[in-house]
């Protein structure tokens, strides 16, 4: 792969490729430790409520933790209806992979994440993890060919 490498391709942000993105990229923990936060809240609510110095903080401080607790447990359906209800979502994405790096062009977004920008690249079972120093993006292979992938592969071994 000598050459001048270019792969454009279109798809939709919908709810099946937002679904497919944390799925891939998501690690839930539904641990004890994740709900600290939300017992805390819980407990310094139930504490303040029993000593009776400020019923409406008490209470504030225990629904708090209540919605914590179930922002924890629903991660995945809230964060896709947040995804949902944004400007983005159901609008076509013109992908764009090449020398330079990965780009994505749509009427809300644009932006290229360039190659020697990025720290490494993880093969998932349907995408690439693709990690920068401070974020990771996710890019599915359903929109990709066998040759844009093994480019993409190509490229991630060349970083490790």
């Amino acid at each position: 792969m000598n050459s001048e490498y270019s792969y454009t391709t279109q798809y939709t942000l919908d709810k099946s490729h937002f679904s497919e993105c944390f799925d891939e990229s998501v690690t839930i923990d539904t641990s004890i430790r994740a709900y600290r936060k939300a017992i805390i809240f819980s407990l310094v609510g139930v504490l303040l409520l029993l000593t009776g110095i400020n019923a409406y903080a008490s209470w504030f401080l225990i629904a708090l933790g209540v919605l914590e607790a179930l922002n924890i447990r629903y991660k995945k359906p809230w964060w896709l209806l947040r995804q949902m209800m944004s400007k983005a979502a159901n609008n076509e994405v013109t992908l764009t992979i090449d020398e330079q790096g990965v780009s994505n062009d749509s009427f809300y977004v644009k932006g290229t994440i360039f190659w020697q920008d990025i720290v490494s690249v993880k093969e998932t079972e349907q995408g690439f993890l693709i990690k920068q120093a401070k974020s990771v993006s996710y890019l599915s292979k359903r929109s990709l060919d066998e040759t844009a992938t093994a480019f993409v592969r190509q490229k991630g071994a060349a970083l490790n």
